[in-house]
């Protein structure tokens, strides 16, 4: 018999591929921020933390999308309800703020303005 797309083994495995998926979507939309600093002639003090703050909220929807995939719009409330019962295990990296778009766009402002502010400091 299948298991319960709403079982905690279920929840597990999403968050492991979340897990795993974190670091190397990371750092396919960090570099193209970093090369453009680096072109720019921009401190590296300001195009790392600004590259990985860009890459942030497109990490943070591709795996809000992979939720979504997995358990369907109609339930992914209960992962994110599960991941808040697991803030120090499975649910660090995830908050529940991730889903919100205000928050991931204010993300890509700020590095928009990091990128601006080391334009002009450089």
């Amino acid at each position: 018999m299948p298991a319960s797309e709403l079982s905690e083994q279920n929840y597990r495995r999403i968050a492991f591929i979340n897990w795993a998926l974190s670091v190397p979507l990371l750092l396919i939309f960090a570099w193209p921020y970093y090369f453009f600093c680096n072109s720019l002639g921009i401190s590296k003090i300001i195009a790392y933390p600004g590259s990985i703050i860009f890459a942030l909220p497109f990490m943070l929807t591709i795996l809000h999308g992979h939720v979504t995939t997995a358990m369907g719009a109609l339930h992914r409330h209960h992962y994110y309800k599960w991941l808040k019962g697991h803030p120090f295990t499975y649910g660090v990296l995830f908050h529940p703020i991730i889903i919100s778009t205000r928050f991931r766009l204010s993300l890509v402002l700020f590095s928009l303005i990091l990128l601006i502010a080391g334009f002009v400091i450089r």
